[in-house]
């Protein structure tokens, strides 16, 4: 899954602003020699000041301009790479050391970018991005699907839920908790989101929802993918129920059916999915994360996805919690590529190596550990930590 990232910030979908930000350079300075430096340059003193930031500036442009060209250099040597192991994976091709770039990032060491004279010291911030919450959620599954989910009595009672579906799944009790712990910060509850798991009242970073963080674009995707698996499993449930218990889960699979056939609207592509997730139709689809029925199936599709990947490419042993979520966080293809490589390599091969530019960009986490076995283990440190919390303790309870 690899986009936007939760505990350990991995954003997964490349953007390369390299050559924007080279545009940038060359355009910055325009207005300085037009009415705004004019207007700066009534006094012997402000031309002075004027002159002095415009020598800045150059030095600035001239040291950022190197930087980019090494990042532009280094970042297409990783997508090189990348491709090169694929290439050699699909013709069964050993992978070698010297097929991963083995150096860090090159990091900006110049000068900072000069303030313009007489100009405020900060700009006004930028209007924050509104992202939306369970409440937005549950009303664009009113609107669009005529749907409310089933929600728990209690917090205890969709752990359980959960619990029996994941085991029922496959799922080991280890990654089933330890995941959660790392995702849902130990304490999490079922309709947790993303930048509000200690502060209701704080604001969303993200759509991502519930016990292992689907984005509204994962759930998305998953209905696509597994909807009518989903629709068996409901159906099989349904059948020995008395009837007023049937009629309400054959009502809640005639809107599963619905949300499949907007999910599969589209090609089954990250992108797409990731488009339908803006609407209110894929806001609608997002609240099923919510529902006692079908939200156990969700969160336990998107880590059994990961486990099928892996065992289709020959990994026979469990994978461990922190394995998981290496392909549960960067992607399954970039996660088994980590945790496939020898031992030995795990402390010689960059984290970069596993993302795009800006998304490691946004990983202090990833550039702090900033080799595979550093990340590996710091994952597995945060579910020691997680695991101890009182939320974490009661899902073990229900995984007995």
């Amino acid at each position: 899954m690899i986009g936007e990232n939760k505990k350990l910030g991995f954003a997964l979908r490349p953007l390369c602003l390299a050559s924007v930000f080279a545009a940038s350079l060359v355009l910055t300075p325009a207005p300085l020699s037009t009415q705004s430096a004019a207007a700066q340059s009534d006094t012997p003193a402000s031309a002075g000041a004027m002159g002095e930031y415009r020598r800045a500036l150059a030095e600035y442009m001239q040291a950022r301009a190197r930087y980019e060209a090494a990042a532009e250099a280094y970042w297409t040597s990783i997508t090189e790479k990348r491709r090169l192991r694929a290439r050699k994976r699909a013709s069964g091709e050993q992978i070698a050391l010297d097929d991963y770039v083995l150096t860090q990032p090159p990091v900006y060491g110049g000068p900072p970018k000069p303030r313009i004279p007489q100009q405020p010291e900060e700009a006004p911030p930028a209007p924050a991005i509104y992202v939306p919450v369970v409440a937005d959620f549950l009303a664009a599954a009113r609107r669009e699907f005529k749907f409310a989910p089933r929600l728990p009595q209690s917090e205890s009672e969709f752990k359980r839920a959960y619990a029996r579906t994941a085991l029922a799944a496959g799922l080991t009790g280890e990654q089933i908790l330890r995941i959660y712990g790392f995702e849902a910060g130990g304490n999490g509850d079922y309709d947790v989101q993303a930048g509000l798991e200690y502060n209701k009242r704080a604001r969303a970073i993200t759509t991502a929802l519930g016990y292992n963080q689907l984005l509204a674009t994962n759930t998305v995707e998953i209905i696509a993918e597994s909807g009518n698996q989903f629709i068996r499993s409901l159906s099989v449930r349904a059948a020995p129920m008395p009837d007023d218990a049937r009629s309400a889960l054959d009502g809640k699979i005639t809107v599963v059916r619905r949300m499949i056939g907007f999910a599969k609207s589209v090609p089954d592509d990250w992108n797409e999915h990731q488009a339908l997730a803006k609407t209110e139709k894929g806001l609608g689809i997002h609240a099923m994360n919510l529902d006692l029925d079908v939200g156990p199936l969700l969160q336990t599709q998107k880590l059994l996805d990961s486990v099928v990947f892996a065992r289709r490419r020959g990994v026979g042993a469990p994978l461990s919690a922190a394995e998981l979520e290496m392909m549960n966080l960067t992607g399954d293809g970039n996660g088994l590529d980590m945790i496939t490589m020898p031992l030995a390599w795990r402390d010689k091969v960059p984290t970069a190596n596993f993302f795009q530019r800006s998304g490691y960009a946004d990983n202090p986490v990833a550039q702090r550990n900033n080799v595979v076995g550093k990340l590996i283990a710091a994952t597995d440190a945060r579910m020691d930590e997680e695991v101890r919390k009182p939320g974490a303790k009661e899902l073990a309870a229900a995984l007995m």
